[in-house]
């Protein structure tokens, strides 16, 4: 039998934290943008939101890390999950959300270049990409629809 079944619950429970750290950062971060192209080419400022930008998307990256890689412990004790649809579904969301993570990056260093977007409204709309995947991440976690 598998060594980590028996750790099933700690290992998920610990694969969640580390999901609300890294979505904590994916609903703070784009917000900290929009902050950022208000203030302009006000040079402190500017300054400023660069620190909170870079070291918020170290933390969230530290969660996202964390959340694969309990995830993937959780895989290995439940190889089973592979043939679940909801599960190839939540993979796939998986990926979309590790590229709107990497798009994050990009504007950390788009927006340290002094490139602001003409407007923010563009940036409120990406503020909200998050929270379609996490409550479809979660919709498909709990529901397990379709099997």
């Amino acid at each position: 039998m598998n060594g980590l079944v028996s750790y099933y619950p700690v290992l998920k429970a610990l694969h969640l934290a580390f999901m609300v750290t890294w979505f904590a950062g994916l609903f703070y971060l784009p917000r900290l943008f929009i902050y950022h192209v208000e203030a302009g080419n006000e040079p402190e400022a500017c300054r400023r939101f660069e620190t909170m930008e870079r070291r918020l998307f170290g933390i969230m990256t530290i969660g996202a890390v964390l959340t694969a890689g309990f995830g993937l412990m959780l895989l290995v004790a439940n190889p089973a999950l592979l043939d679940r649809s909801w599960f190839l579904l939540k993979l796939a969301l998986l990926a979309g959300l590790i590229a709107f993570h990497y798009r994050c990056h990009s504007w950390i260093a788009r927006l340290s270049r002094r490139e602001f977007a003409l407007s923010t409204r563009w940036l409120r709309w990406f503020n909200e990409i998050p929270a379609f995947f996490l409550l479809a991440i979660v919709l498909l976690a709990v529901t397990k629809y379709p099997a």
